[in-house]
């Protein structure tokens, strides 16, 4: 099978791709063999939306242990307690992770390190988006720029080794990172700044409507690059294209009238929550060695 650096360049138009994804393509269901029992996973963003709707998932097969990555321990909380009714057997885990601040992320592979006698999978869905421009005071950098770009990939590359370490004997650990087709129009302006990373904190340059877009198409950069440098036979790494979701928070920053028409626009095209979260089960346990550095969308490695 052909990874997604081996397939040639889309030419398709961002429609095209949207039309595809959103009406022609048949939704794919985990098998209901999969078994997660002796397995540990890690969520980011796992108190609502996708993330809490793939642990959910995740725990329905048989899953262990469930940690539960999330800025608010209060929030957090709340839905391990549903969790928990659901699923008494499992070991569900709160703990706390604030991806805009360095020491958070630090503290939480730490935790990982020193906490987990085991650890198989991470799911990075922790991101934002759609609301105005906003600098994280613990960083200095904007906000979109910060939470999906910068943290996120700090937060792979600081787990990459507990993966590593902590996976069974002969089976690689698996890390999977939320990414979006948003990325196929990112303008991208200040592309050619020197230095470039300071350029995404100047106002100027701010665009609503495409840092989301930009930030995921960083991210599918980095893990380009990362995965020359990474081992499939260590820990495979791969992106997962959910699809337009409704039932997420991902617009909860947008303006009053940009909610309305987004909601609207979500009732008429976008996916359930349970079909993208469905993606995210493919990505981190059904896909193999042959997904790692690839983009993951309509359950196909894509290019």
């Amino acid at each position: 099978m052909a990874s997604s650096k081996e397939l040639p360049p889309s030419s398709a138009s961002f429609l095209n791709f949207f039309v595809k994804n959103q009406f022609r393509t048949k939704h794919q269901c985990t098998p209901a063999g999969t078994d997660l029992s002796d397995k540990a996973i890690i969520v980011t963003g796992s108190n609502s939306g996708l993330g809490l709707e793939c642990a959910s998932q995740l725990l329905s097969f048989k899953l262990s242990h469930l940690i539960m990555a999330v800025r608010s321990l209060a929030k957090g909380e709340k839905a391990a307690a549903d969790l928990r009714q659901q699923y008494p057997n499992a070991v569900i885990s709160v703990w706390q992770l604030d991806m805009g601040s360095y020491d958070s992320i630090r503290a939480f592979a730490a935790r990982a390190d020193n906490e987990l006698f085991c650890l198989d999978i991470a799911i990075l869905n922790a991101g934002v988006g759609f609301g105005g421009f906003k600098i994280v005071p613990a960083t200095g950098h904007e906000e979109t720029f910060q939470v999906n770009y910068l943290s996120t990939m700090l937060l792979t590359i600081l787990l990459l080794p507990v993966l590593k370490k902590k996976s069974p004997t002969g089976s690689p650990g698996r890390l999977t990172i939320a990414t979006a087709m948003l990325s196929i129009h990112a303008k991208f302006d200040n592309k050619n700044e020197v230095p470039l990373l300071p350029s995404f904190d100047d106002k100027k340059y701010f665009d609503v409507r495409d840092i989301y877009s930009t930030s995921k198409l960083l991210g599918q950069m980095f893990v380009w690059k990362l995965t020359d440098l990474v081992s499939a036979d260590d820990v495979v790494v791969n992106l997962v294209e959910p699809g337009f979701i409704k039932g997420t928070n991902l617009h909860r920053d947008a303006s009053a009238a940009g909610q309305v028409l987004m909601g609207v626009f979500k009732a008429a095209t976008a996916r359930p929550v349970k079909v993208g979260a469905s993606t995210y089960l493919d990505a981190s346990i059904l896909k193999g060695k042959e997904s790692h550095g690839c983009i993951l969308m309509n359950w196909e490695i894509a290019p």
